[in-house]
């Protein structure tokens, strides 16, 4: 048992809740044909009690180290803790049921995990799929839905530099994932920065890969990680990605409201006058995502007592330059 848990290098751990199975298919086939290895990874199935028992649809039988859990407390937080609960590598690596790895996603993440002992948390590139052509408004948007370009490698162990790694191919090393579960341990409330169902709060991912910081190691981006992110029809309508906006506006206030080390001197956006000014000179389109990311705030500052009692009475600095990148 020894020597087999040793072997294990990699966790590959895809929580997924009500998937589409044509996506899903293809999340797992690009898992297949990776280039590193089965003997150095496992692969877990972390089934967020979907209406259908994932189990009885998925053929895994290719993997010899594959296990599919279901976890029936509804939340993806839920479901990522149960998969560091149960896993055996060295490096986790979170894949969303709409991620298609490059095949040699895997190796390089391992050569990554040796060759920059620092880092505890690590992403790469991410190209967007669009099943239909996106409508040209929405280009403005699409980092919103994890769109991520580099032109060389990143890495640092600061909090606000902007090299958080995003969820989707998300690396963090065993260590960095314990000391989360434990942060969501002791406080419970942490859990609110995951989906639920068809909520888009987010900011866990960030949450997670932070806690690298947390422990004296640094966060990195990688040119060489590649992956591409499915994008729906549905996702590229306004009404969508205005609620997008509105939840991950929500999620930045909730998220610095747990994280001491966003408490920084206001910049000039934060002047009520200029950002008036500001405002009449946007678009409408533009307005309007304005308008949502207001409310997401407003959202927060009416339910901060109940989600952060701990620290209920600090204020946030709502104009930080730190940007979480959603699913």
């Amino acid at each position: 048992m020894n020597d087999r848990r040793t072997q294990i290098l990699l966790s590959i751990i895809v929580c997924t809740w009500n998937p589409r199975f044509d996506y899903l298919e293809k999340v797992l086939s690009a898992l297949r044909y990776q280039t590193l290895p089965y003997s150095f990874w496992e692969l877990l199935i972390i089934d967020n009690a979907s209406d259908t028992v994932l189990s009885s649809k998925l053929d895994l039988s290719w993997h010899p180290h594959q296990r599919q859990i279901r976890e029936e407390q509804l939340g993806l937080t839920k479901a990522r803790l149960r998969g560091i609960q149960l896993s055996r590598g060295e490096v986790l690596v979170f894949v969303d049921d709409d991620n298609i790895l490059h095949e040699n996603y895997l190796e390089i993440a391992l050569k990554i995990s040796k060759n920059y002992q620092m880092l505890g948390a690590w992403g790469g590139q991410i190209q967007l799929e669009f099943e239909t052509s996106p409508p040209e408004w929405t280009k403005p948007y699409w980092s919103m839905l994890a769109l991520r370009e580099l032109e060389r490698d990143l890495w640092s162990n600061f909090y606000n530099n902007g090299i958080v790694p995003c969820g989707a191919g998300l690396c963090v090393r065993h260590v960095v994932a314990k000391q989360y579960a434990e942060l969501v341990r002791q406080c419970p409330q942490r859990a609110n920065l995951d989906r639920r169902g068809n909520s888009l709060v987010s900011g866990g991912d960030d949450d997670l890969a932070l806690t690298a910081c947390d422990i004296s190691l640094g966060t990195g981006a990688f040119c060489d990680l590649r992956l591409i992110h499915l994008i729906p029809p549905a996702r590229l309508q306004e009404d969508y990605l205005l609620r997008l906006k509105e939840e991950m506006s929500y999620s930045e206030c909730l998220l610095k409201s747990f994280r001491e080390q966003f408490q920084f001197k206001p910049t000039w956006k934060s002047h009520k006058l200029l950002q008036f000014l500001r405002y009449l000179l946007m678009d409408k389109i533009s307005r309007r995502f304005e308008k949502a990311r207001r409310r997401g705030v407003a959202r927060y500052e009416r339910e901060r007592e109940k989600l952060t009692p701990q620290r209920s009475s600090r204020k946030v600095n709502y104009n930080i330059n730190y940007t979480i990148i959603s699913k």
